[in-house]
């Protein structure tokens, strides 16, 4: 990847965005060096403008940016990295430097919180019980929360159906979790039928 650091003053910036969510986590600047210590190391490390030296997401508080890809724009002078965040990202403790009220693609988010369920059951969640009984029953529950979606369509309010489509979408996941299927080949299949 050859970066165009030239045209901003030996700085490119860099918009980070968490790898499952998608979200728009912040923006950032790199200078070469920057770039370099970032793809070796795998933490995303920025060139501080007000520090005037390399900083690397978290060193302070611990909450990094791990790597999982890096996209240049079609000039070459802007990145974008998709990263896995731990813990918030701002310092003012949210998830995001940007106020965009609730996340528009807490599904992703959701699917990491189901997975992290199965990868570290806890005691009373709900996810590990579902899991412990085992495909029927996930596959149950998916087309029970189905006939209730359906019933609370023709014949009941708009938040009967919001909390029954709710219901639906979660024990969805968790059947595609139970199936190794994730999210995101279901909406990349849904793209490719779309065309």
């Amino acid at each position: 990847m050859e970066i165009d650091f030239n045209k901003g003053d030996g700085l490119v910036p860099v918009i980070v965005q968490d790898e499952q969510t998608l979200e728009v986590l912040m923006l950032g600047y790199m200078n070469d060096e920057a770039f370099k210590k970032t793809s070796e190391e795998g933490k995303v490390t920025f060139f501080s403008r007000s520090k005037n030296r390399l900083w690397t997401k978290g060193e302070e508080s611990g909450n990094y940016l791990y790597v999982k890809s890096i996209h240049d724009d079609c000039d070459h002078d802007t990145l974008l990295i998709k990263a896995s965040p731990v813990g918030p990202t701002c310092h003012t403790g949210s998830r995001s430097c940007f106020s965009t009220g609730f996340n528009q693609n807490f599904l992703f988010e959701l699917e990491h919180i189901i997975a992290d369920r199965y990868e570290n059951p806890r005691e009373g969640s709900y996810v590990n019980s579902l899991q412990k009984k085992g495909i029927n029953r996930i596959a149950q529950k998916v087309g029970e929360e189905g006939v209730e979606t359906v019933v609370a369509a023709l014949n009941q309010t708009e938040d009967d159906l919001i909390n029954e489509a709710s219901d639906l979408m979660f024990h969805l996941l968790v059947l595609l979790k139970e199936k190794n299927i994730s999210l995101k080949t279901i909406a990349e299949n849904l793209e490719k039928r779309h065309k």
